[in-house]
């Protein structure tokens, strides 16, 4: 007794793999791009919250937050970001905002990354003597 053999069926993996190849690669780059623009937005955020610090310190100018806020990104991302901005401004008397804006990197070559935005806002510290509020 010979098995019988189902002509109807040949290929049918060839065909699989046609189909479902392109997918699972579409797949692939969508998590890598969603992890990249997530690393990009953590380090604008580390970023921004430096620039506050500084920019916020006692005897701290907006600039201090500037340059911190450029160094951290400079010394932290390489060129895990690209056109990056920092921004920074006061929100009232007696509070400072820093924002952070930049693109991801891409996945592929020609494509612009996702853009990133992050902020952070802290009190200007000062010296109040001793009795007074």
């Amino acid at each position: 007794m010979h098995p019988v053999r189902r002509t109807h069926d040949r290929g049918s993996a060839t065909v699989e793999i046609a189909v479902l190849g392109p997918a699972l690669l579409l797949l692939v780059f969508t998590v890598v791009q969603v992890a990249l623009w997530a690393y990009a937005r953590n380090l604008a955020l580390a970023a921004a919250q430096e620039g506050a610090s500084a920019a916020t310190s006692y005897g701290g100018q907006l600039r201090d937050g500037t340059i911190r806020a450029q160094r951290f990104l400079a010394r932290s991302a390489g060129d895990s970001r690209s056109q990056t901005a920092v921004t920074v401004s006061r929100v009232g008397p007696d509070r400072v905002r820093v924002e952070v804006r930049g693109r991801a990197l891409s996945v592929l070559p020609g494509v612009a990354g996702l853009t990133v935005t992050q902020s952070a806002e802290s009190t200007v510290e000062r010296f109040v003597p001793d009795g007074a509020a």
